[in-house]
């Protein structure tokens, strides 16, 4: 059950944040502002050292050179602090942790984050929420998983070409399963039946 009921509108400015992250063993302080001009894969997970998690958190590290050649930054959030990531990120893979990451891991201590993407649980951890941010800081993209299963790594990727190639190609709209060099139709009441002809 979510704590309050704050709506996140797809369409509008995504809320704004200054945290503490943890990258390449490191601590820094990340400002959504930083990123603008970037796309942002914005991903919440319930715990540090927990069972679903590690196996997201690794698959978009092991996947972040396709987001970055996009010019997509991914960032990860929980309700942990910066000490308890940076133990994780210490913690080899085959003992259930994280190695090094290809992306920042940020600290939600105070839930603030969790709180105005509205996926904050009465028990205080965050559901599995997922937000596709683009250049402008708006949001284009949201999906939010209960805690006990986890999210394809492989449909964002494909989410985020699709919102990148509608917003480069304004007449045309990505229809559903839509892969970077299938059809498009465009977004027109004659026009678009040329593509429902070619099924």
């Amino acid at each position: 059950m979510l704590l309050h009921n704050n709506c996140v509108q797809i369409g509008q400015p995504a809320p704004s944040f200054t945290a503490t992250a943890v990258y390449d063993q490191e601590f820094k302080i990340v400002q959504s502002s930083d990123y603008l001009g970037k796309y942002v894969v914005l991903f919440f997970y319930p715990l540090d050292f927990t069972f679903v998690c590690p196996t997201e958190i690794t698959a978009f590290s092991d996947l972040y050179d396709e987001f970055a050649k996009r010019n997509t930054e991914v960032l990860g959030v929980s309700v942990d602090s910066e000490y308890a990531h940076l133990a994780w990120l210490q913690t080899e893979r085959d003992d259930g942790g994280l190695g090094d990451l290809n992306y920042p891991l940020i600290s939600d201590l105070t839930k603030s984050i969790s709180k105005s993407y509205n996926v904050l649980t009465n028990e205080g951890k965050a559901l599995r929420g997922l937000f596709i941010i683009d250049t402008k800081g708006i949001l284009q993209h949201s999906v939010v998983n209960n805690l006990d299963f986890g999210r394809s790594v492989d449909e964002t990727l494909r989410t985020l070409q699709a919102i990148q190639y509608v917003q480069s190609h304004p007449d045309e709209v990505c229809p559903a399963n839509w892969k970077p060099g299938d059809a498009t139709m465009i977004a027109d009441p004659i026009k678009s039946k040329e593509y429902f002809k070619s099924l």
